[in-house]
């Protein structure tokens, strides 16, 4: 391979949450400690242990040898570049600079569609196994998660339960859901029949659907990620979409997401709340890093990462089917995370979760307890670390944990 996913980078004192808050529980979810003798191996926060494309480093220095750094405009070339990376990965967008919107993360996006488009007590829609954070943001701003829970059919994929979706939507009075697409933890990647199922249940409750689409780039041989506005007209005028580099090129210490809208009126009332609150500002060396991103090097690098990351998916994948002896998990269709299902584990040995995830933290396994994603005997894991090191943490699993 031109790129490198094989060096054991040491991030340690490096101002990384996935080494440095390990053990001091400000979040209330790290992993201890491991016992002495037994080095770290991060599998909980969702960020790479690869170094980024060159590409992205290279634009940050270039621009960083300029030497003032004041206030700024957003420069053409930063809308031209997301506009031809929707464009050349496939997605076939119809897309203009005025459907584009800076947002100080996914999580400041969330926050801004959900303070205009609902009041407090209102509820709000979202499928479990759910992302942490959505709940936090639901949560946080004083509103109700109303969960509806994804299933596995005869086959093992996790499935929308449209039925249930709808009820919950009568039942509760929802008028917003939060869609994630491709899904986090679970790597489901929606097909299009799926996702036309999914908007006509939104359509005929009348929902407005904020769709976080932050794992966009990174799917799967044999799948495609169909982003959620471009199902139908309906979902074109109805749905806010959330995109970012800081999955696919491990940018999230720079913070630079946007957003997509192409409804005005939707567009207009989530852009002024960011602007009231002067709080969405970028940072310049956050566009000039998605700049180096979205570039021809970037599409290449990407390309080498996504061969990677599907080679340690199905590594993981069969390792647990192989050799732990009651813990399911789907082949994961896109992004880096794994969500491993211990139920019969746990119920034939006589274990509990709690033990089971201490026993990882004590050698060195850092994974998350997957309770935090409404899994309620889980355990979610980052894949996406040089293969030696993947191998070591399982390694251990088999000689500590499912023993």
């Amino acid at each position: 391979m031109k790129y490198d996913f094989t060096s054991i980078i040491d991030r340690k004192g490096k101002d990384a949450s996935a080494y440095d808050s390990v053990g001091e529980y400000k979040w209330g979810m790290e992993p201890d400690l491991p016992k002495e003798g037994f080095d770290f191996i991060p599998l909980w926060v969702a960020d790479m242990n690869f170094p980024t494309c060159p590409a992205v480093t290279d634009r940050i220095i270039e621009r960083a040898k300029h030497p003032l750094f004041g206030y700024y405009n957003y420069s053409d070339e930063y809308y031209d570049s997301i506009i031809n990376w929707r464009q050349s990965t496939g997605y076939h967008q119809e897309l203009t600079r005025e459907h584009i919107g800076y947002e100080n993360g996914v999580h400041g996006f969330l926050t801004s569609a959900v303070e205009v488009l609902t009041k407090p007590g209102d509820n709000i829609l979202l499928h479990t196994p759910v992302y942490v954070g959505f709940k936090a943001d639901v949560e946080g701003s004083g509103r109700h998660s109303v969960y509806s829970p994804l299933y596995h059919d005869e086959n093992g994929v996790w499935r929308m339960d449209y039925e249930d979706m709808d009820r919950k939507i009568k039942e509760y009075n929802i008028g917003t859901a939060i869609f994630c697409s491709p899904h986090n933890p679970s790597g489901r990647v929606w097909t299009m029949p799926e996702l036309e199922k999914a908007m006509q249940v939104f359509e005929q409750n009348n929902i407005t659907v904020l769709s976080d689409e932050i794992w966009a780039d990174l799917v799967f041989e044999g799948h495609k990620h169909i982003p959620t506005q471009c199902v139908n007209k309906w979902a074109f005028d109805h749905v806010a979409a959330a995109y970012a580099p800081s999955k696919t090129f491990n940018l999230a210490g720079l913070v630079g997401s946007y957003h997509i809208i192409y409804n005005d009126d939707l567009r207009e009332k989530i852009a002024t709340y960011g602007d009231q609150t002067h709080y969405n500002e970028m940072n310049v060396l956050s566009m000039h890093a998605l700049i180096g991103a979205y570039s021809e090097e970037g599409r290449q690098w990407t390309d080498e990462l996504l061969l990677v990351l599907e080679d340690n998916a199905h590594f993981a994948h069969e390792y647990i089917n192989t050799n732990f002896d009651g813990v399911n998990c789907e082949m994961s269709e896109g992004t880096y995370m794994l969500f491993m299902d211990c139920s019969e584990y746990c119920k034939c040995s006589g274990r509990t979760i709690d033990e089971v995830i201490k026993a990882g933290w004590d050698v060195g396994v850092g994974w998350q307890d997957g309770r935090l994603f409404e899994g309620p005997c889980h355990i979610r894991l980052n894949l996406a670390s040089p293969r030696v090191r993947l191998e070591e943490a399982f390694r251990r699993m088999s000689e500590y944990v499912f023993v």
